[in-house]
Parts: structure tokens; C-alpha cells; sequence
């Protein structure tokens, strides 16, 4: 019996099929697109997490929703998740092949850390929304005005934010995360985009009467209570979130939107911050810089709104997710 010969139709068919299958699976198979491979790693879709074991922190990839230990997975690779980034883009290749490959842990019996829980410097950048500029009363900065947080402020998803006793004016911020993946020293603007690991969800939390009515103001005291710089839950790669600067963000308190705005409203962009602050500091792997919170903050508002205990915070950033925390009072 004579073989027909397939039309073109279906050769052409038969190609979407085998692209869209060959898509699927991002374990380091090549992905076909033309003529050109590229290496999964190129077209990833990786998040990273820092959980809570028995030996200490350690570092896990999100796959499907579940959690992958990168050092069970890959001995090679180190349980850290900042001496990973430390270690350049041949080892976030092996972790990305790790993820797809290794037995993944059910999400309900992991704690979640801050995906660097020990960064070495926690920088923040102050009015740097238009909008908030104006709703506090000041003039759009013509360099980026910085502070920072004391280490003891890094807290997680699900963590609870303690009100201090000593303050009665606990304030909401939300805020886009940068994690810086490779060092540097005068790191130009046209270069920080290759310096930049990923992105995170963040909270800024203020406690506003030490932040503006403290004797000389005491921003960094104000900012600094501990567990006061929630960020997460994934650390988010740079490749999949793609411009920083075209993301929705917002703030609901018990389910209210509060905060809603865009990253397009940033006055300085991210390359902006990284060259601005690298030309003070050598910036390391795992350094986090908090970018600046847009209008709607509770201060600005009247009557004014302060957290209080029972209140739920929730951060939203497309592409990024949803960082959530209760609030409680100090014991």
C-alpha cells in the first residue's frame, strides 16, 4: 500500500506540537526556537526561597508550587542562598537543573526565612514616588535620599509584625525589593541591570513618631524596630520579572486597598539606585535595597491609619506575589 506524504499543514502542525511540548519542561533540555537553541537557564522561570531546617537556613527552588532543596538536589551546590548568587551564573545553571530534578517538599511543612535572611547591608531609598513626595509635604529629591535598616529588621513571610510598646504610630510601606547578585564598587547605571540577581516583595514598616518627631528625627531608629523589613516570600529572577520599572504594587490592610500604584512612578529607577549607592559602598551578594514606597501611607491620610494589632499587611507586586503579615502586639 503506497504512503501518503504529510501535507504542509500538518508538518507545520506537527512543529507547533513539538515546540510547545519541548516548552513545558524547563529541567536544562534545550528549548527550540527556529533555528537558535538557547539553554533553559536563558528562557527560566526560577524562584528561590530560603526555608527553616533543623541544621539551620537553607536554600530551595519553587517548582510547581512546592519546594526543592538545592543542596539535596546538587551536593555541589552550597546551602546558602546568598553564597549561590556569590557564586555567578554557572551555578544558578546548575541550580535551575536542580530544581526541576530534585524531590520537591510539600509547601504546608516548610517555614519560610526572608530569602536572604543575613544580608550585609539592608538600604532603603526615601521619597521615591512623586506622589508620596508630595502627600508629605516635600519637593521631589534631586538625588536619591538613603537610609538603612538595622539586620535585626529582616523578617519573612508570615511573620508577625510586633508593634513596639515604645510606639503608638506603626506605619505601612510597600515597597519593590532589589537583591543584588554580583559585587561591585561604581557600578554604572548602564551596567547594574548584569549586577542584579532578582526581585522580592517588601514591606517597609516605620514607626513614624520616632521616624519625624524623635529629637533631630531618627530615621534609622524609626525604621529599624525589629521585624520591620519583611521581604519575600521567593526571591524572583531578574530575567522573569523583566523591566522593574512597569510593575503594579500595592498595600491592603485587612483586605483594603490602601496603597495602589505603579513602578513607573519611581523618581529614580533601579540602575539609578544601584550606580548612586554603589558610589559610596562596595555592594555585595545578597545587599537588599528597599526602592521606595508610593502614596497612601497611613500618616498621609485623615484621620490617619497606624497598625494595630489584629490587622492582617499584605504586599502585592506583579510578577512577584504576595508577602503577608499579622499583626500583633509586644508581649
Amino acid at each position: 500500500m503506497e504512503r501518503r506524504r504529510a501535507g504542509p499543514r500538518l508538518l507545520e502542525l506537527a512543529r507547533v506540537i513539538v515546540y510547545r511540548v519541548r516548552q513545558i519542561d524547563c529541567a536544562g533540555f534545550a528549548i527550540e526556537t527556529g533555528s537558535k537553541e538557547t539553554t533553559a537557564w536563558e528562557n527560566r522561570n526560577v524562584r528561590f526561597v530560603t526555608y527553616r531546617s533543623p541544621s539551620g537556613p537553607r536554600a530551595a527552588g519553587v517548582r510547581n508550587g512546592r519546594y526543592v532543596d538545592l543542596n539535596q538536589a546538587d551536593p555541589q551546590l552550597p546551602v546558602s542562598l546568598k553564597e549561590l548568587l556569590a557564586l555567578g551564573d554557572a551555578s544558578l545553571q546548575r541550580a535551575a537543573q536542580a530544581i526541576a530534578k530534585g524531590s520537591a517538599m510539600e509547601s504546608a511543612n516548610v517555614k519560610l526565612l526572608a530569602p536572604i535572611p543575613d544580608p550585609q547591608k539592608v538600604l532603603c531609598i526615601g521619597l521615591n514616588y512623586a506622589d508620596h513626595a508630595r502627600e508629605s509635604g516635600q519637593q521631589p529629591p534631586p538625588e536619591p535620599v538613603v537610609f538603612n535598616k538595622f539586620i535585626t529588621a529582616v523578617s519573612a513571610h508570615g511573620d508577625p509584625i510586633v508593634l513596639p510598646r515604645v510606639s503608638k504610630e506603626v506605619d505601612y510601606e510597600a515597597e519593590l525589593v532589589v537583591v543584588m547578585g554580583r559585587g561591585g564598587r561604581y557600578i554604572s547605571e548602564a551596567d547594574a541591570p548584569r549586577h542584579i540577581a532578582g526581585y522580592c516583595v517588601g514591606h517597609d514598616v516605620s514607626a513614624r513618631d520616632w521616624q519625624l518627631r524623635k529629637p533631630g528625627g531618627q530615621w534609622l531608629l524609626g525604621k529599624s524596630f525589629d521585624g520591620f523589613a519583611p521581604f519575600g516570600p521567593d526571591l524572583v529572577t531578574a530575567d522573569e520579572v523583566g523591566d522593574p520599572g512597569k510593575l503594579r504594587i500595592q498595600f491592603r490592610l485587612n483586605g483594603e486597598t490602601l496603597q495602589n500604584s505603579t513602578t513607573e512612578q519611581l523618581i529614580f529607577s533601579v540602575p539609578q539606585l544601584v550606580a548612586y549607592v554603589s558610589q559610596v559602598c562596595t555592594l555585595v551578594p545578597g545587599d537588599v535595597i528597599f526602592t521606595g514606597t508610593p502614596p497612601g501611607v497611613g500618616a498621609a491620610r485623615k484621620p490617619p491609619i497606624f497598625l494595630k494589632p489584629g490587622d492582617v499587611a499584605e504586599v502585592e507586586i506583579e510578577k512577584l506575589g504576595i508577602l503577608r503579615n499579622p499583626v500583633v502586639a509586644e508581649t
